[in-house]
């Protein structure tokens, strides 16, 4: 069954402003999916230090870019369209952990994202991400305990071949709520577009899904030799805190378009 939106829902939602970015799209959308047990760690970083590594206008708050780890569990992505069987034959790329380590940027007046990479457990989405929608996938191992019913999370991300790794534990509530509108959680969190490069090829693909539950987390980071391996720009992040969300069901994903 797929997961209507509210009959009604107020303009100022940056959930209702992508589902109409998205429906706008002939075609749109073309996959569903569940994100799982997700964490958000944020770090700013000085905007004139992160821009030389992303090739779109960085989209600043206040002045200062951001930058986000975000792990999380991709589950049962299937076409939108064909029912069991083009499920089935998504099966093999259809569930696994993901850490997308992402910025926030605008294109012609539209805020999304854009990752500066994305480690991963499979081999074969690894392979497909980059010419199919511009992601940079790399492959990784990927460990995590998102157990937000007894109050705690922890998480393990080592590269291949064991260059750089992330390991973290957060204590977390189990209470949820929607961002407050027009707070820097909202910002971060709740973003409707996303965009790519590869080979100097820009793409954009839009999603929809209901607004984020969440709530803030008290993270500790054991080790980041990760996030160094996206670029100099770590050196310079400062973590400023996390928030971690039980999950959104049936998210709406488009095509990637050219731009």
């Amino acid at each position: 069954m797929k997961t209507e939106a509210p009959a009604e829902r107020p303009t100022w939602l940056p959930n209702a402003a992508g589902r109409e970015r998205l429906l706008a799209t002939r075609g749109d959308p073309l996959l569903l999916a569940d994100w799982d047990r997700t964490l958000m760690m944020h770090y700013e970083v000085p905007p004139e230090v992160l821009q030389p590594f992303v090739p779109f206008d960085l989209d600043l708050r206040e002045d200062k870019a951001y930058i986000s780890a975000v792990a999380f569990t991709m589950r049962d992505m299937r076409p939108w369209w064909g029912g069991a069987w083009t499920q089935a034959l998504f099966r093999p790329i259809a569930t696994h952990a993901f850490l997308n380590v992402r910025t926030y940027v605008t294109h012609r007046g539209e805020p999304g994202i854009f990752f500066l990479a994305e480690w991963l457990p499979n081999r074969l989405s690894v392979a497909m991400g980059r010419p199919f929608f511009g992601l940079p996938y790399r492959l990784g191992a990927l460990d995590y305990q998102h157990h937000h019913e007894r109050g705690h999370v922890s998480g393990s991300v080592v590269a291949h071949g064991g260059c750089g790794a992330l390991h973290y534990e957060a204590n977390v509530s189990r209470y949820f709520a929607r961002c407050e509108a027009g707070s820097l959680t909202e910002f971060l969190m709740e973003r409707y577009s996303a965009f790519t490069e590869w080979h100097g090829m820009k793409r954009r693909f839009r999603i929809w899904h209901l607004p984020w539950p969440q709530c803030s987390a008290l993270v500790r980071i054991t080790e980041n030799t990760l996030l160094p391996l996206t670029g100099a720009w770590a050196k310079s992040a400062r973590f400023v805190g996390a928030n971690y969300s039980p999950g959104v069901n049936e998210v709406w994903m488009g095509r990637p378009t050219f731009i």
